[in-house]
């Protein structure tokens, strides 16, 4: 399974919208504060590997720390909560991998305050056809990789692209994104979807 080496430890895509060619690009305050004002968020995404694979699915974050994954087609897993990271491949009778979220650069903006304007936290900071860009990575770890914030002038969060410390990296691009509503933190329990799949965590 190739998630662990794209979408959690991962060029950037450029995603392009009609939009006025002088706009500006959002403040790393605004953008903080969106993220910190996003609770619950669900969305379509499509996955672009660093090999060209494609492959598409539902998104749900519940902030802070939860993240889950949901691949249509190969009914993959990815999940994240209680500050780990659990990958399940359903083509394997083998338990998940499992490593610490605060090792991948998703953690940037799964943590309970994003604040962008932190020192050494932000390498880029870029306005690309309408859209802002920042480049962010954990100020204290830059070896964890980074990852390709891509907002929409609302602001929205329009996808992003994660680097990993080998040199690859995937875009995961959202559509349909959804706020708001009631998911239960067993939908992103690592240990009982193991056991649910027979494959139970030691």
């Amino acid at each position: 399974m190739t998630f662990i080496r794209t979408a959690l430890a991962p060029a950037l895509v450029v995603i392009s919208l009609a939009a006025p060619a002088a706009a500006d690009k959002l403040s790393l305050d605004q953008l903080s504060q969106y993220l910190n004002t996003l609770g619950t968020v669900s969305a379509d995404f499509v996955q672009t590997n660093d090999d060209g694979s494609r492959s598409n699915g539902v998104l749900t974050i519940k902030r802070p720390g939860r993240m889950r994954l949901e691949y249509t087609t190969s009914k993959d897993l990815v999940l994240t909560s209680g500050g780990q990271v659990g990958v399940f491949d359903a083509g394997s009778n083998e338990p998940p991998q499992r490593f610490p979220l605060s090792k991948t650069p998703l953690n940037v903006i799964l943590k309970n305050n994003v604040n962008l304007s932190q020192a050494r936290m932000v390498v880029s900071h870029t306005e690309e056809n309408g859209d802002t860009v920042v480049r962010a990575q954990d100020p204290a770890h830059p070896e964890y990789g980074s990852i390709d914030l891509i907002f929409s002038d609302t602001p929205v969060l329009k996808a992003w692209v994660v680097h990993d410390d080998t040199g690859g990296s995937t875009t995961v691009q959202l559509t349909r994104m959804r706020l708001g509503g009631n998911v239960p933190d067993a939908q992103f329990n690592i240990m009982a979807e193991a056991d649910k799949r027979g494959t139970p965590v030691d």
